[in-house]
């Protein structure tokens, strides 16, 4: 696989006297290197505040009955949800329903200093525990079974001692972001995926084929896949529970279809379509999802309680690429990876999506977008 993808890398850089190949056409065989035709697939999407720019799929939805994976795929985002949970939280905020400093003490129980406020938590800087959560995870046929209340509550007498104090520095927490659902469905006196579903999916035009926390529509549901010659298969027993093993189909393990016991750190399920019309509300001129100011606020740099900054604002992480300072959220679990992206600077988001567990989205988004750069 590896060698095919350079040889197609090499096929993209056109010889002396050959037409110089377009954007799309190098994104586009970059894109079919990085999927096996008889393996998992991928997706990517371009967008302006506008319209769509770009987008491709490749690759297998399910291996085994040859499907291709198609734009209306979905897969799960893990972790590119917790960019949602802080649009949920600025939006709450907006409402003067909470404030971002309030001590979190006030909506939901917990273990852990009486000083963390609900800026500490978006912004992982509240010193809280970051257990790998890679079986924080339940069947999806289990799901009307699953109480998550008590598997949040076992999660915090399991790892009830923090890391470090309040504000201190920034240190990632997956347990930061399932409280802060608790804190959404205490202000708003719904379900966190309730909430999320009319507050940014329905004014959006977005349904539950398109994205949702369960799967609505199992034809559509990409599975998810972990190279069977690999090390994470490997150690696959020491980090994940057998019951969620399906069968091998070629080279690859399927994963079974699970749901994230905290949907606010982890629980959209959705296609790169989807998740690229939330970031495209995000670059208009006026975002049907955030005020101006909240907007401003989701993309403004933080700092510890001594001033120093850090890498994150409240729910983006912050890069840079050929000298545009980006705005990224990423995620990967059992079966899946992706990331998501917003370069403000130049009225660009892109997001990628597989159906593999392992895959470094950070390289290949930044390959793929800086061909785009050069329009």
């Amino acid at each position: 696989m590896i060698l095919a993808f350079f040889i197609l890398v090499s096929r993209a850089i056109p010889a002396m006297g050959q037409t110089t190949l377009s954007h799309e056409e190098q994104a586009k065989r970059l894109l079919i290197g990085l999927s096996a035709k008889d393996g998992p697939g991928i997706q990517y999407f371009l967008v302006n505040k506008e319209v769509p720019l770009f987008s491709f799929c490749s690759g297998l939805a399910d291996i085994k009955n040859g499907i291709p994976l198609t734009p209306v795929h979905t897969l799960s985002a893990f972790s590119m949800t917790k960019t949602l949970t802080a649009i949920a939280v600025l939006q709450l905020v907006e409402r003067q329903e909470i404030n971002l400093d309030d001590r979190i003490s006030k909506y939901v129980d917990h273990p852990y200093s009486r000083e963390i406020t609900i800026r500490h938590l978006l912004t992982h800087t509240a010193g809280l525990p970051n257990p790998i959560p890679l079986r924080w995870v339940h069947l999806a046929s289990d799901h009307l079974h699953f109480d998550e209340n008590k598997a949040l509550a076992k999660i915090l007498a399991d790892h009830p001692k923090s890391e470090g104090l309040p504000g201190e520095k920034y240190l990632y927490s997956n347990i930061g972001y399932w409280l802060l659902g608790r804190v959404i469905e205490a202000a708003s006196g719904q379900s966190y995926p309730d909430y999320v579903r009319k507050n940014i999916f329905q004014p959006l035009r977005l349904t539950g084929k398109d994205i949702d926390f369960t799967i609505t529509d199992y034809t559509l549901q990409a599975k998810g896949y972990l190279e069977k010659y690999s090390l994470m298969n490997l150690a696959k027993g020491f980090l994940t529970d057998r019951k969620v093993w399906g069968a091998y189909e070629g080279s690859w393990l399927h994963i079974k279809e699970v749901y994230v016991d905290g949907p606010s750190f982890g629980g959209a399920i959705g296609s790169a379509r989807a998740f690229s019309l939330i970031l495209q509300h995000l670059l208009k001129d006026h975002s049907n999802l955030l005020n101006d100011q909240s907007r401003r606020l989701l993309f403004s740099q933080q700092k510890t309680r001594t001033g120093a900054y850090i890498d994150m604002t409240l729910g983006w992480h912050i890069g840079v690429l050929e000298g545009s300072q980006y705005f990224y959220k990423e995620g990967g679990g059992a079966g899946y990876h992706g990331e998501m992206r917003v370069y403000p600077s130049r009225g660009l988001a892109s997001v990628i999506m597989t159906n593999k567990t392992s895959f470094n989205s950070r390289g290949h988004l930044s390959a793929i977008d800086k061909l785009f750069f050069q329009k």
